[in-house]
């Protein structure tokens, strides 16, 4: 075994067998700068349209790096021609003149551009092995290539529209006629050549809470593909995709399996990642399935595409661990595993998708005198391992080859070169002549038993991303069947026993809660609640007054121990307190599940910080004198929250001011006073003691009572603009009282500008996020879409066909994106602003003829200019307008001039684009190519400037201090006769 994969590497290592991409590989790894930037440029250029733009890029890409330095050692003349290329493009960029600028400037920047242009295409065609599905077949049919068989992957990495879901289908069946036409009659299915289908390409909402439609509307489609296939004698693999999509992809591909009209056809197949650690699981699923359909399943094994992205989302997700291995060793063995696994089951036809020498050589050692598998690699990619071994062993080979336009395959360009580009793949490896044979052939069974089979170090579990000092908040997998079902018998079953609320003092309750509080939803009421009197006012205040004192001075590690308790308790009653959140204040499921978590996320950063921030500060100063610096807390602290964070912002408010010593009277918005009452009642659990805590439901009444009491010594407020000047006029009305600190987060115009280098398809996701989810209830919300001119007619009629794909309805229901507004009052006040735009109203979500509660559709307004929109309207309506090439910074003016300076986003694959917005924009929060909604604590901490609010960001390290005064403590230590240490001093 040792001794073929020995074989394999001479083969490989000879000089002239790299292919163009194991040389590019070898000449610009993707950890060096100039790796990354052809890696960004390539993803982008192509699908620029304008000059300014795509010049932009270029000096963005190019002007960095030593392209000069690779000339000389590049192998092949594709790699020299394109570094040739980029040397001459870089030019341009270059401060000072030369000969060298001086003939590229003689040539002119078109030509430059053109070069560019064609050093990117020469880039598209090593990895696409035609334009089309005709193109792919007669490169496919022509020299060396006639060898091996194909498995051709119409390009598209997932559908935004229904159609285009439809343009993909109708793609793949081309492509099985073409490929059935093509094939001689009598041929093997699995030696003729197929087609990979993704799933995500064949359907716009190919998301877990959508099973219930997307299941059997996809299995329709394949089977659909499946009816061509099988006449034609063309195999199908359904590719693999992330792991919250795999229970979804298995039962798409078991009705495909089981349906009458495909009996007898071993043209199906599917894509197994050996990186996930269910992969065992599913080839076992998988034989279960051939063996009960009567047919050979044909499996493709493979390490994984999507590793990075898997890491990331379970960190986001908070799940209890990672889906996947995040040793590389620990998926070799896994792919070890699995492949012995495929070769023990009868009913399974295998293909090993491997590039690596060792792992070929130990197949072909467990296969014996077998030759009913096959292996495959990646076009482009992987040149030169097979070629001897299909002459010498008879071995099947196919090459999984993407056909497509080259402005279409950038996803999967990048995602190619990032997996076999990295420095620890063995594509990578083989092309570094530092790394030894030796070191290529390392048994990683070896390597994984010394490292103890553990995980990777540097990847701690997603519970423990924040360090020993702060847990991450524990989510639940929602792409779990069973997950979900467990949850929302549970929240039912909370709802069932309806809650009150009233004013709460020393936590026990004042009048009989009498007034239903109403669901959003138009839903059974969740509960009852009493307002509190003017005279409740008063006694909450007196009560925290004389508490404050004994709390103050029980320091600062006992209270952030409190802090922590209650965190732990808001996660063991989190099914409850998302029911509240659900019912009381119109929450879809993820957004309460996420409020949740942030909630928790407040508790354990306050105590965190809390220790750091007010542990007392010894201070420098002359010899024989102590000084030191503390924080205390201020007295009374009013917390006034609102209804669209009922919870976390309510609960982050209150903990900080608790936390720093101050005694806390809150009152909840009138619209969501259970989830107050239920979070305080944990509070009393957790250890707050009696009088330190209050709460005072009710309208503006009892908020203006409460801020207008001199006794209060801080408000802390999140809400409108308005209602923030009110309470900073409240506070200086009275001349005898202190000066008193308003800690105030406020609405905001949010805008997100897009410039022409945006992949379309990234900024209607994040749009749609950012616009529409949480019904546009987010005080991040976008308000204010500005696209390039050039791009924008393809984005709006993308948008609007993604807007066209949302849910709306009942948010206790998962299918569910976008619920209702929170009250009558708003929904007017959003209908009146549609009336007002109605002749500029682009498009609208249908609403549901049954639906009775406060909703409002998803609306998509179409704008001359920026400065038309000059209030938040809060709900989901997404204003639209547009921008010229090279106007993104006046446009940013433009939007900064109304004064409101909350978020902003921007997408652009132009890094200096992005640093000139950072440099200019008047923004608390500033997001590069993802949506904008979703501030994690500590992590994005939460606030904005101007109109938007005063500050301190909430959830920050700044954030605590506000909160308390600071005092100092001097002492003459030589008071007692003399300065001892001083005077001790040796020689």
């Amino acid at each position: 075994m040792v001794a073929q994969a020995r074989q394999l590497l001479a083969e490989l290592r000879a000089p002239g067998r790299a292919g163009w991409v194991d040389q590019f590989l070898a000449e610009y790894s993707l950890s060096s700068e100039e790796g990354a930037a052809l890696l960004g440029l390539a993803e982008a250029y192509l699908r620029v349209p304008d000059v300014g733009t795509a010049d932009a890029l270029i000096r963005d890409k190019l002007g960095r790096g030593d392209w000069r330095g690779h000339l000389s050692d590049a192998e092949g003349v594709l790699v020299k021609s394109a570094t040739l290329g980029l040397i001459l493009a870089q030019s341009l960029t270059e401060p000072r003149g030369g000969v060298l600028k001086g003939l590229v400037a003689r040539m002119g920047e078109p030509a430059i551009r053109a070069a560019v242009g064609v050093a990117m295409q020469r880039m598209g065609e090593a990895f696409v092995l035609g334009r089309d599905i005709g193109e792919a077949l007669r490169r496919a049919d022509r020299g060396a290539n006639r060898d091996f068989r194909y498995s051709f992957d119409m390009l598209g990495e997932g559908a935004r529209t229904a159609p285009d879901a439809e343009a993909y289908l109708e793609s793949y069946a081309k492509a099985v006629e073409a490929i059935g036409r093509a094939t001689p009659s009598g041929v093997d299915v699995h030696a003729a050549d197929s087609v990979s289908v993704k799933l995500s390409a064949l359907h716009p909402r190919y998301e877990p809470f959508q099973a219930g439609r997307a299941v059997p509307e996809l299995a329709d489609r394949v089977v659909e593909l499946g009816r061509i296939a099988k006449g034609l004698g063309v195999g199908l693999t359904v590719d693999a995709e992330e792991s919250e999509r795999l229970e979804m992809s298995l039962s798409i591909i078991e009705r495909v399996a089981r349906h009458p009209a495909l009996a007898g056809w071993d043209g199906l197949g599917l894509a197994v990642q050996a990186y996930q650690r269910r992969a065992p699981a599913v080839i076992a699923w998988s034989a279960e399935l051939a063996a009960a359909t009567g047919r050979q399943l044909m499996v493709r094994l493979v390490k994984g595409a999507y590793w990075d992205t898997e890491i990331k989302r379970a960190q986001e997700r908070g799940l209890t661990d990672y889906p996947v291995y995040t040793r590389k060793t620990n998926t070799d063995v896994s792919y070890l595993a699995c492949a012995r696994a495929l070769l023990g089951e009868r009913d399974l036809y295998p293909a090993f998708a491997t590039h690596n020498a060792l792992t070929v050589a130990t197949v072909l050692e467990w296969a014996g005198d077998r030759r009913d598998f096959e292996f495959q690699r990646l076009h482009g990619m992987g040149e030169g391992l097979y070629e001897g071994l299909m002459t010498r062993r008879q071995l099947a080979v196919r090459v999984y080859a993407p056909v497509g336009g080259y402005r279409d395959l950038l996803a999967y360009l990048v995602r190619r070169l990032l997996e076999n580009g990295a420095n620890t793949s063995f594509v990578h490896q083989i092309a570094d002549r530092d790394v030894s044979d030796e070191e290529l052939l390392a048994d990683p069974t070896e390597s994984a038993m010394t490292a103890g089979l553990t995980p990777h170090p540097a990847i701690v579990r997603p519970g423990e991303i924040y360090g020993p000092t702060r847990r991450n908040s524990a989510g639940l997998d929602l792409s779990d069947d069973a997950v979900v079902a467990s949850l929302l018998e549970k929240m039912r079953s909370s709802l069932a026993k309806p809650s009150n609320a009233g004013a709460l003092m020393d936590f026990s309750q004042g009048a009989v809660a009498s007034k239903a509080v109403e669901n959003p939803a138009g839903g059974a009421s969740p509960g009852h609640v009493a307002e509190a009197t003017r005279q409740e006012v008063d006694h909450a205040i007196a009560a925290a007054v004389s508490a404050q004192p004994t709390w103050d001075l029980a320091g600062v590690a006992a209270r952030a121990a409190i802090l922590e308790r209650l965190g732990d308790l808001i996660e063991r009653d989190r099914a409850a307190l998302m029911a509240l959140l659900v019912a009381e204040g119109g929450k879809s499921l993820t957004d309460a599940l996420g409020e949740v978590r942030e909630a928790v996320d407040y508790c354990r950063y306050y105590a965190r910080e809390a220790r750091r921030a007010g542990a007392p500060e010894p201070l420098p100063g002359p010899t024989g004198e102590f000084n030191e610096l503390s924080l205390r807390g201020r007295g009374v602290f009013a917390c006034v929250s609102p209804w669209n964070f009922p919870l976390a912002i309510f609960l982050g408010q209150v903990t900080a001011a608790l936390v720093m010593g101050n005694s806390v009277v809150a009152k909840p918005a009138p619209q969501t006073p259970l989830i107050a009452a239920a979070a305080l009642r944990l509070a009393r659990e957790a250890g707050v003691p009696p009088g330190v805590l209050a709460l005072l439901p009710g309208g503006p009444d009892v908020g203006a009572a409460l801020v207008a009491d001199p006794r209060v010594a801080g408000v802390a407020f999140t809400g409108s603009t308005a209602s923030a000047r009110k309470i900073a006029r409240a506070l200086l009305e009275d001349e005898k009282r202190p000066i008193v600190p308003l800690i105030a987060e406020t609405g905001g115009v949010n805008a997100m500008l897009v410039d022409s280098t945006a992949l379309p398809e990234q900024v209607v996701v994040d749009v749609v996020t950012s616009a529409f989810l949480s019904a546009g209830q987010r005080c991040s919300a976008l308000r204010l879409l500005c696209l390039h001119e050039d791009i924008a007619p393809g984005v709006i009629e993308m948008l609007q066909g993604a807007m066209a794909e949302l849910v709306v309805g009942d948010p206790m229901d998962p299918a569910v994106d976008v619920g209702p507004v929170i009250d009558a009052a708003a929904k007017a006040t959003l209908e009146g602003h549609l009336a007002k735009w109605r002749d500029r109203i682009v498009f609208q979500t249908t609403l549901p003829s049954s639906l009775s509660g406060h909703f409002v559709p998803p609306s998509l307004i179409r704008l001359d200019q920026v400065e038309q929109l000059d209030r938040e309207v809060f709900g989901p309506i997404l204003h639209v307008t547009t921008w010229k090439a090279g106007r993104m910074e006046e446009t940013l003016s433009r939007i900064s001039a109304n004064g409101y300076g909350l978020t902003l986003g921007v997408h652009s694959r132009i890094a200096a684009a992005a640093d000139a917005v950072r440099a200019r924009a008047r923004v608390g929060n500033l997001y590069v190519n993802r949506s904008m909604i979703g501030a994690v604590v500590g992590v994005q901490p939460f606030g904005g400037e101007g109109l938007s609010g005063t500050g301190p960001k909430a959830g920050g390290p700044h954030y605590l201090p506000r909160f308390a005064v600071e005092r100092t403590f001097t002492v003459d230590t030589t008071s007692a006769g003399g300065n001892a240490s001083l005077l001790s001093l040796e020689d």
